[in-house]
């Protein structure tokens, strides 16, 4: 070998060095900001587990929603795409560059927000399953997004009513809302009719909740389908629409994520919403300050990144 290629090797090998120390610096800083075990929020060193863990990635695509879930099992979901291709690189970095399957993706609700990113998400990855409402609407691109599925011949499954699914190792995805068929309804208020999922895994939930309103809040509350959740997906990017303050005190959740994208034209998140969270002392992370947020647990303690 001559010196040249010597040369080569010796930096790429100090390169692989380079790279392992940064990633298990990283992993080294995780630290814990809510234990199941003793309703404590807050910053603290523990032991960071290295397997069994469900990760949860509040992924950054500016004003939309897009969240990739990996289970301990090495199943993806993806709910809702954001409002372009831009997930694609957000999904870059969260997931392990050779996997080019998606197991699971849902669709909340057809407004572009949440679902153009879809279409690219489509295309690129091998998805085995569909879950959406399969509510009328106009939008050129919703028509695109149920073409692609129907061109790929792709499972799809139509959520009109509580159901769970088991996504392995104690973990279980359930479907809370809708309880009524929108299949082929045309429907004023399109946000309502977002669906709304709680993530489980051994004592922690998330509650994800697409862009439901008051009125879908109500109903849910009044069915008991949920409380004292860990961590709440900020309805609507934190409109004044959603996340009333009895909504709020009655799932008391530990630690809210709020999708925003920064300096939007629609305001979000709205002051009145932001000060009902300060005034609860929930913990609240936002996409638009901090870029994607992304949360790992063992089923016991809730681990955030960096």
């Amino acid at each position: 070998m001559n010196n040249f290629k010597k040369l080569i090797l010796g930096l790429f090998l100090i390169f692989l060095i380079l790279v392992g120390i940064v990633i298990n610096d990283n992993w080294n800083r995780l630290s814990v900001v809510y234990s199941s075990n003793d309703n404590i929020v807050g910053t603290q060193n523990l032991a960071f587990p290295d397997e069994n863990l469900l990760e949860v990635h509040f992924l950054d695509v500016g004003q939309g929603d897009a969240i990739y879930i990996k289970t301990p099992d090495d199943i993806d979901v993806l709910i809702d795409g954001g409002p372009d291709k831009n997930v694609l690189s957000q999904l870059g970095r969260v997931m392990d560059f050779w996997d080019h399957q998606i197991d699971v993706v849902i669709l909340t609700h057809p407004h572009s927000d949440h679902l153009d990113g879809l279409i690219e998400v489509l295309r690129r990855f091998d998805v085995k399953k569909v879950y959406y409402t399969g509510v009328l609407y106009a939008g050129s691109d919703y028509r695109v997004f149920l073409e692609e599925i129907q061109n790929q011949n792709i499972e799809t499954n139509i959520v009109n009513s509580k159901f769970k699914i088991d996504l392995g190792n104690e973990v279980d995805l359930e479907f809370l809302w809708p309880q009524v068929n929108y299949a082929n309804q045309k429907v004023k208020e399109l946000n309502n009719t977002s669906i709304v999922n709680l993530l489980r895994y051994r004592d922690i939930e998330f509650l994800l909740t697409g862009d439901m309103e008051t009125e879908v809040e109500e109903l849910l509350i009044e069915n008991n389908d949920y409380e004292d959740i860990d961590v709440l997906k900020v309805a609507h990017h934190a409109s004044t629409s959603s996340s009333s303050l009895d909504y709020l005190e009655k799932i008391a959740p530990e630690i809210a994520v709020i999708h925003v994208g920064a300096d939007n034209s629609f305001g979000h998140p709205h002051r009145r919403v932001v000060d009902r969270l300060d005034r609860l002392k929930i913990q609240t992370f936002r996409t638009d300050l901090l870029g994607t947020i992304t949360f790992k647990t063992d089923g016991v303690n809730l681990f955030q990144t960096p």
